[in-house]
């Protein structure tokens, strides 16, 4: 099953940000791919985080949903959506949603992101907790032939979320993410590789990835990892596609030469 994980570098406008999101859906499925994933925060990246407040949608309506329904319908395919801001009764607060939507345009699952970033290193400072809200369970689907989990950018770094998502096994875990410069040049490889190694299944990282206009550089490098923790597909930095294939054959060649996952005790 071929695959895309779509990277942007997007604005504080959403109309501009869906209409890069669409044309790399677009050729990720003239590539052939049945299932396509953008990044954390495809739709907006504000110039405060209260701007994620003025854009949050009702859960099952709105804009940004009905985009991501209409692109998935549109190309046939599977779209992991990145993320969105949806309402809570919370004023003031939002939940950092996943949402997953089948070929047909349905809404297959939904994950809200558990573990809420924050960091300060004197120079860059963070606090999602300042708008979010945590999310509380841990989501898995069937995504065509693929058992898929979910989780979000800074989930990334707690290996028990992937641990409950691995119960059973998956063959595909997605990590839509915006991950600092700084962060990522230190870890992100490193994370997806590992939770990839040790969980014996793909791993798909669709990134924000540049420089944005409200000032801060992400990351970016999203890429395809393999069940023995090889990247398959990376672009660094910039708009684009990154392809690869899910190979069941690889996922049972690993599993049976190095069955760590029938040896766990805990």
């Amino acid at each position: 099953m071929k695959i895309a994980a779509l990277q942007t570098v997007a604005c504080p406008d959403v109309d501009r940000n869906l209409e890069v999101a669409a044309r790399l859906i677009a050729e990720a499925a003239r590539e052939g791919a049945e299932l396509a994933a953008l990044p954390e925060y495809f739709c907006l990246m504000g110039r405060s985080d209260d701007a994620k407040l003025a854009i949050a949608e009702a859960p099952g309506d709105g804009p940004i949903q009905a985009f991501l329904a209409g692109q998935a319908r549109q190309h046939g395919l599977w779209l992991v959506g990145g993320t969105l801001p949806l309402r809570t009764a919370r004023p003031g607060r939002v939940r950092n949603a996943c949402c997953v939507v089948a070929p047909d345009g349905r809404l297959a699952a939904r994950y809200d992101k558990m573990h809420l970033f924050r960091y300060d290193n004197g120079h860059e400072s963070y606090d999602e907790a300042r708008v979010l809200e945590a999310g509380d369970e841990p989501v898995t689907l069937q995504a065509g032939p693929l058992r898929l989990g979910l989780s979000i950018c800074y989930d990334l770094r707690f290996p028990e979320l992937y641990r409950a998502l691995c119960q059973p096994p998956c063959d595909l875990l997605s990590v839509p993410a915006a991950f600092t410069h700084t962060t990522g040049r230190a870890h992100w490889e490193l994370l997806l590789r590992a939770r990839a190694v040790e969980n014996q299944c793909y791993v798909i990282a669709p990134a924000q990835g540049g420089l944005h206009e409200n000032g801060r550089r992400t990351w970016g490098h999203s890429m395809v990892v393999d069940p023995w923790g090889e990247v398959l597909a990376v672009r660094p930095e910039g708009e684009g596609v990154v392809m690869a294939e899910v190979n069941p054959k690889r996922l049972a060649q690993v599993r049976q030469q190095l069955p760590a996952l029938e040896h766990r005790r805990l």
